[in-house]
């Protein structure tokens, strides 16, 4: 497994795509709630709705360029206004916005919790991102602006970058260099994924979302053109977006669909494999589209079995901490990241097995129902919220007892109208006083193999909050939250999916002697 090293670099491209096509099995869901009479009190929201509020809030905080005045974080501002601009050798010249790294379900329960415009805000800041990034106007294109921003510092390199300076982005000063790919299909094709499934969440706007389908289709033939890999050492790219590349088995053998691993199982900014299997069952169970699929997707839903199998306490395929904490990445830092992703997935899971009428699903011999994968994701999310060995809340802002020292550089320098250098603010990252700004929502990287955490600014491996952190946080959030009755909506589900056949031809005129 790869693990992303902290980084603040003011958007790189790849890595926003990448973390949007996480969300993507979330995107095509509809779920169809009931309505209450207007004489019934609500209940109060749950703890997972109420920390949902929260989580949202961390995407304000990493927003990129020009603030909108209702982004509601006060120690934010305009920042790297001259992405693009200032790089003589970048032919893309606007690369103003986007989110910074480190440092989706649009449905009833997102309208419930109130949150379905923030959501799709958060959504579309990213996606017009995405779209600044390549020639969205064009049928062909020969290039992506993959990355703004450098942080390199091997070999002790003193060179003013996003890793070396400790600076408030409003106040970064450094030439910002844009790296542009012409052969890059794992990165082109992610970016398709993440603009084809946001054109269903903004389907209501129409023009929108054609742009946004148009711009699908152009990095996907972009991908298929210039085949070569943008993540050097990464997974390999696995280009399930329609079904019959996704059912092509020489493609699915070589992204790894069947056979185990370490990691296998495990959905991460780095591997999407799980997340589209789970995609693939999906269609099985309500589609089942029979010849020429059946036999290909019968394995993945088959994967899909043995991946949910695996998070189960009862098996072995995973250790856990004695606070109870699956190590799905074995130990090793940065769990949290991880650990939320198969929470959102099992929970998931569950639902479409519920909406299919099926009350479980078998582990070797044995069967186990629904309620077990349920209960999986809600004891390792509570364990996120504060009932671990520790009694901490690892998401900033929920709870009383939550990290102070979260490695972020604008929340650890106060806004005092000082503009502090790239070296200037070392100070402010080696203080062991809390940050003056508290990041809301933030989940840091979370403790280690041994339930211990030290809430230490300089140590990215337990207080560094990370976009993928959050995002699957928000995934299972919304997946857990409201009652069980809210379910999965079988019947709109695939009304954004073209025919899987093609429309048969007319009958021919009557025969006549």
């Amino acid at each position: 497994m790869h693990h992303r090293q902290p980084q603040d670099l003011c958007l790189d491209g790849w890595y926003l795509a990448r973390l949007w096509l996480s969300r993507r099995i979330h995107h095509l869901n509809r779920e169809n709630g009931s309505a209450s009479s207007p004489w019934q009190a609500s209940p109060p929201p749950d703890n997972y709705t109420l920390a949902l509020h929260k989580a949202l809030m961390f995407f304000n905080a990493q927003r990129s360029g020009k603030h909108p005045k209702r982004n509601n974080v006060s120690w934010r501002g305009n920042s790297c206004l001259q992405d693009g601009k200032s790089d003589a050798s970048s032919t893309i010249k606007d690369l103003v916005g986007g989110y910074y790294d480190a440092g989706d379900a649009i449905n009833a329960k997102y309208e419930a919790a109130g949150e379905l415009n923030h959501v799709k805000d958060v959504i579309k800041w990213g996606t017009d991102y995405l779209l600044r990034t390549f020639n969205n106007s064009a049928d062909k294109i020969d290039k992506i602006a993959a990355q703004v921003g450098a942080g390199d510092t091997s070999g002790g390199s003193m060179t003013p970058n996003d890793h070396y300076c400790w600076m408030r982005p409003e106040d970064i000063d450094y030439p910002r260099t844009v790296y542009e790919c012409h052969s890059c299909s794992d990165l082109a094709a992610e970016m398709a994924a993440a603009l084809a499934s946001a054109s269903i969440v903004f389907k209501d706007n129409r023009a929108y979302s054609q742009k946004l389908v148009h711009g699908a289709r152009t990095l996907f033939e972009f991908s298929k053109d210039q085949r070569g890999r943008y993540s050097a050492g990464g997974s390999d790219p696995a280009l399930f977006i329609t079904l019959p590349l996704a059912t092509y088995p020489k493609l699915a053998k070589h992204a790894g669909a069947f056979w185990g691993g370490p990691d296998y199982g495990v959905l991460s900014w780095d591997n999407k494999l799980a997340g589209a299997q789970v995609l693939l069952s999906r269609l099985r169970l309500f589609l089942s589209p029979g010849y020429p699929y059946e036999e290909i997707l019968r394995t993945f839903h088959n994967q899909t079995s043995i991946v949910m199998c695996s998070y189960l306490p009862v098996f072995t395929s995973f250790n856990r901490t004695k606070g109870g904490l699956i190590q799905l990445n074995h130990g090793g830092p940065q769990p949290l990241q991880y650990v939320v992703n198969a929470a959102f997935l099992a929970t998931l899971f569950s639902d479409y097995l519920d909406a299919a009428d099926t009350p479980g699903w078998y582990c070797g011999p044995n069967f186990y129902s629904t309620y077990a994968l349920r209960e999986f994701a809600k004891t390792q999310i509570d364990y996120i919220l504060g009932k671990n060995p520790r009694k901490m809340s690892y998401v900033v802002g929920f709870g009383n007892h939550f990290p102070k020292h979260v490695r972020h550089r604008g929340a650890s320098i106060p806004k005092n109208k000082i503009r502090y250098s790239c070296k200037g603010g070392w100070k402010w990252r080696d203080s062991k006083k809390p940050n003056p700004n508290t990041i809301l929502g933030a989940m840091v990287a979370g403790p280690d193999k041994h339930d211990g955490f030290h809430d230490v600014r300089t140590n990215y491996n337990y207080t560094e909050p990370t976009l993928a952190g959050n995002t699957g946080l928000v995934a299972a959030f919304v997946a857990l939250s409201g009652d069980k009755s809210t379910g999965i909506d079988k019947n709109t589900m695939f009304s954004a999916v073209p025919p899987m056949f093609p429309t048969p031809p007319p009958p021919p005129a009557p025969w006549k002697p």
